[in-house]
């Protein structure tokens, strides 16, 4: 027996900004805003883990081409760890594995946290996606197996506290790709000689996009197509920190067939080596990235739909 008729799926291009719910892959979020938009393509930025809530960039057409940049971004976080009590995952999902009286007090978590500011080592916890052997090392963890893991350098660009209520303590960090927060509260209660686990996460930033303009999938769903796509950001939301570049009519034909351009021909300031994003002159439409250097303006990602 056929099914109905098939739902046309939209071209669409831009970034929404979701407020992720507490329970949900990131994945599944992708899927269902995916499905409400009718969207023929998609991506997110970078996985939030199910007992994680708040900022998830997901990508719709042409912005796909930039989620990468948006892995590489910092993350700004709040959390909320409990002190005295470490647990098998280093969250609340996982079972107690040692308990210990907190004899800290509001001081000693604020001197503590002061000591993992700057460039830190981390050891991944066994409980991630990371791969040893092929095999990602949750695997190994539910089999009761350890593996040696390395320890990885990451930055804490800042950490500060907002609550104190011991045992509970709420942060806020900003921090380098790779950071596990779990490891941090983990870390941070062995500094204090008691342990902790997290109890709560939320991701309030992404690089220079924040949590201020994002929508949960309930109120996303309760929107008319319209208003649904009002909310989408443009492409170049995912470019912000890169500085612009204008091209004029001939210059733009010539990026958009992907020939390198000299510097000097397209830009009378001095622009320092690294990415660019590029725009058309007519128009201010974004044409793609670029690569400044050696004295060239050489493309490397083009938006398509760009004429």
């Amino acid at each position: 027996m056929k099914g109905g008729p098939k739902i046309p799926r939209r071209a669409l291009d831009g970034v929404l900004l979701l407020d992720k719910p507490l329970g949900l892959s990131s994945n599944d979020a992708l899927i269902k805003a995916k499905r409400i938009y009718l969207a023929k393509k998609a991506g997110h930025t970078g996985t939030l883990d199910p007992l994680a809530t708040g900022l998830l960039p997901l990508c719709f057409g042409e912005a796909t081409k930039f989620s990468q940049d948006l892995l590489e971004a910092d993350k700004t976080y709040e959390a909320t760890m409990r002190l005295g009590i470490r647990t098998t995952t280093g969250d609340a999902e996982g079972e107690a594995i040692d308990t210990r009286d907190v004899t800290c007090d509001e001081a000693a978590v604020v001197k503590a946290l002061g000591k993992f500011k700057g460039e830190i080592t981390q050891v991944p916890p066994m409980y991630s996606a990371l791969k040893r052997d092929g095999k990602p090392l949750y695997e190994y963890a539910r089999a009761g197996q350890t593996v040696e893991r390395e320890g990885r350098q990451v930055t804490i660009l800042a950490l500060e506290m907002i609550a104190c209520a011991l045992p509970l303590v709420t942060f806020r960090v900003t921090c380098s790709k790779g950071t596990y927060v779990r490891t941090l509260a983990e870390d941070i209660g062995e500094i204090l000689g008691c342990g902790a686990h997290l109890t709560a996460l939320r991701r309030t930033g992404v690089g220079a996009l924040t949590l201020e303009n994002a929508i949960t999938l309930d109120e996303l769903q309760a929107l008319s197509e319209a208003e649904r796509d009002q909310r989408l950001q443009p492409v170049d939301a995912l470019l912000s920190t890169f500085p612009a570049v204008k091209l004029d009519d001939e210059a733009t034909k010539r990026f958009l067939h992907g020939q390198r351009l000299r510097l000097a021909d397209v830009v009378s300031t001095r622009l320092e080596e690294g990415r660019v994003r590029v725009y058309a002159q007519q128009g201010d439409r974004l044409l793609g990235v670029a690569k400044a250097g050696e004295g060239v303006l050489a493309p490397e990602r083009l938006i398509v739909t760009a004429q």
